[in-house]
């Protein structure tokens, strides 16, 4: 069968076109004024420092300004959330993102919860996540939101379908379960020590691979014309799911690199936009 790719750098490109002019637009409206991204680096990590270079990056593509609050390992969880709560109380600042992970001294949860549910555009706070998943406006965790709008794009079926999803993560596999459950879907979690896991991903009409290991769902388990969503990414550019043998096979699925990756930036400039509109407009 012919095996569709959903493309989520394309996406991601043809996203930044209609945001760049909706940028335009607020800078016209309100005097020079952007959205604001405020971006915190906890620490030293150099794929940290690259994850918030390249977020940095994309704003400056859509015309949104970035502000790069970058703070010393030995942070203490006190500062930190001092830190937050400056933000938050900052009318130019629009969205709040704490890169992940931050030093173990930090407590991490209440720093991320200490967030603003109005700058919480990457989607990281327990409130935010309770409102999700009761149907309530928040800001959704930047990468199953993402996908979400991968498969609205190609016009993927998802009510009465059921997915599966392979990963329990606070910030990807159970968000993402919840947001196909509001479309509808049928909903299975599992993760590394559900029983039969080769069974159930053989259910699934949509799969998402969200468990944190290179190539733990294998192509066999897979059924014909499944949907499948690759959110992992490894090195050797390689993602959760063994991909290689499923082309001609499912309906369709995600690339790796090229897929999941590029929405996840683009939903969290995406919602940092729509965050601006709401405080300026």
């Amino acid at each position: 069968m012919p095996t569709l790719v959903l493309d989520g750098k394309g996406l991601a490109a043809l996203t930044e076109q209609a945001l760049s002019k909706r940028v335009a637009a607020l800078r016209e409206k309100f005097g020079g004024k952007t959205p604001i991204l405020a971006t915190i680096l906890v620490g030293d990590d150099p794929a940290s420092a690259t994850y918030v270079r390249m977020k940095g990056n994309a704003c400056r593509r859509v015309g949104m300004d970035s502000l790069a609050v970058e703070m010393p390992a030995a942070t203490s969880t006190g500062e930190l959330l001092a830190r937050i709560n400056e933000l938050n109380a900052n009318p130019d600042v629009h969205g709040i993102l704490l890169q992940h992970p931050v030093p173990a001294q930090i407590d991490e949860r209440a720093c991320f919860d200490a967030i603003a549910l109005e700058k919480d555009v990457d989607g990281v706070t327990c409130l935010g996540f309770g409102r999700m998943a009761m149907g309530e406006p928040a800001y959704g965790c930047a990468t199953p939101q993402g996908i979400m709008r991968l498969l609205e794009h190609y016009a993927i079926g998802i009510e009465g379908k059921h997915a599966v999803v392979v990963g329990r993560s606070p910030i990807l596999g159970k968000p993402m379960a919840m947001m196909l459950l509001q479309k509808h879907a049928t909903v299975t979690i599992c993760h590394s020590r559900t029983r039969d896991l080769p069974g159930l991903v053989r259910q699934a009409d949509i799969l998402v691979g969200a468990v944190g290991k290179a190539k733990f769902i294998r192509a066999d388990w897979v059924k014909d014309g499944a949907v499948v969503i690759d959110a992992g990414y490894h090195q050797g550019g390689v993602g959760d799911i063994e991909l290689s043998a499923l082309a001609g096979r499912v309906s369709a699925y995600t690339p790796v690199p090229g897929g999941v990756g590029p929405m996840t930036i683009n939903t969290l400039i995406y919602q940092s936009v729509a965050s601006a509109e709401n405080s300026l407009g």
